[in-house]
């Protein structure tokens, strides 16, 4: 089969191979996207004059038709198709011969990928910011059921302060909401239409109207001028790469606590058997291996945070074909993320504290009693601090 670029010499097999990579594995995520682009690109050509009704009824119905075939199982973009753009006007010029030659006017490669990227990348902001959301309310549901149940506070692992179940719980809704409104506000940087970019150029000789296609996509802006559109490349990803790196990280945290409370010497914490497994060799033992996973996870977003930013670096201006490899890592990111997040909100309804085994020793109160002094007794904080201190002091009395 013939691919976009090809100039009529056939291409080794290894290059095809080499120079594919996971392209043709991870665009399937893209189809119904790039058909959306590449329709709203075809009605631009119409409006400009440089495609008619016919044929654009027939790019339409086409690339409809293919979406919803894929999406029904009917279809994979192929190792010899390449990528997205050219499974789709491959398919197409199979039905309409004449519609799917005149379809690729005005465009690159590069433009629609990148239409058809921030796209997804628009919806996966929102469904993460959806996701995190969903793991605070069940944050907050495990609030009110434990909202009796006291804990001690720790810092440096020791303990510290009274503290209770809704403060802690309570303390990692706030930071998934504010990882939340991040996830959203990621969206900034892929809100920007790059179609008429084509190459990086431009396409000055024909009359695209560029604002048509951003109005027919809902981007929030064109990004001007073309050559800022693979200038771009990448930043966008790593944006929101970094936003769910930071989702991770709480998320490590929070199963950190988790998998400390349900240790023998602490036992604060029942878990679901449903979450955990079993030793092969000891048939007393469970083991929070979801949530071991789930904090070890922050080194695959990291990785890919530094993978997408460390394929940039350095690179002249205009288009690289290095920002093909920035897909991997992103997509890994994005899957990580959900996987993480659909698994805590089934976890977490299952979790129940354990009050009896909970000690709230009289140190905790330390500090409260130090300012007890302070309000009703008139000590100065620093002499009210070294008299509650020295009662714990070993030796004193």
């Amino acid at each position: 089969m013939s691919r976009l670029w090809d100039k009529g010499d056939p291409l080794d097999r290894g290059v095809l191979e080499f120079t594919a990579g996971e392209d043709h594995q991870l665009d399937n995520r893209l189809v119904s996207y790039d058909a959306r682009a590449s329709i709203a690109h075809a009605e631009m050509l119409a409006a400009s004059g440089l495609l008619d009704a016919t044929h654009l009824q027939q790019i339409r119905d086409g690339l409809d038709e293919l979406a919803a075939e894929h999406a029904a199982g009917g279809w994979r973009v192929s190792l010899e198709e390449e990528d997205v753009h050219t499974a789709l006007e491959t398919r197409l010029s199979g039905r309409a011969p004449e519609a799917g030659a005149r379809l690729h006017l005005g465009r690159s490669r590069n433009d629609p990928v990148l239409a058809a990227l921030r796209l997804y990348l628009k919806d996966v902001c929102g469904q993460l910011h959806d996701g995190a959301e969903a793991v605070a309310a069940a944050l907050d549901a495990l609030s009110e059921r434990e909202r009796d149940t006291r804990l001690p506070g720790y810092t440096h692992l020791q303990p510290a302060m009274p503290s209770s179940v809704p403060l802690w719980a309570g303390a990692y809704a706030a930071e998934l909401r504010d990882d939340a409104a991040g996830l959203l506000a990621a969206r900034r940087r892929v809100d920007k239409n790059p179609l008429g970019s084509a190459a990086g150029y431009g396409a000055p000789s024909l009359p695209l109207n560029r604002e048509f296609t951003r109005e027919r996509l809902g981007f929030a802006e064109t990004q001007e001028p073309v050559t800022a559109v693979q200038l771009s490349r990448g930043k966008g990803e790593s944006q929101l790469v970094f936003e769910i790196h930071l989702l991770m990280s709480d998320l490590s945290r929070l199963a950190s606590d988790l998998i400390l409370f349900c240790t023998q010497e602490f036992s604060f914490v029942s878990l679901p058997n449903s979450m955990t497994t079993g030793s092969s060799i000891m048939p007393q033992k469970r083991n929070p291996d979801v949530f071991e996973l789930i904090r070890g996870r922050t080194a695959t977003s990291l990785a890919c945070l530094t993978e997408i930013l460390s394929v940039g670096a350095k690179l002249p201006s205009g288009y690289h074909r290095d920002l093909q490899l920035i897909k991997a890592p992103l997509f890994r990111a994005i899957d990580l993320a959900h996987d993480v997040l659909g698994v805590l909100v089934r976890a977490l309804p299952e979790i129940r504290f354990i009050p009896e085994n909970i000690a709230m020793e009289e140190s905790l109160y330390a500090t409260e009693e130090a300012y007890r002094m302070v309000v009703e007794d008139g000590v100065p904080f620093r002499e009210a601090y070294r008299r509650v201190g020295a009662r714990f002091r070993p030796g004193e009395d």
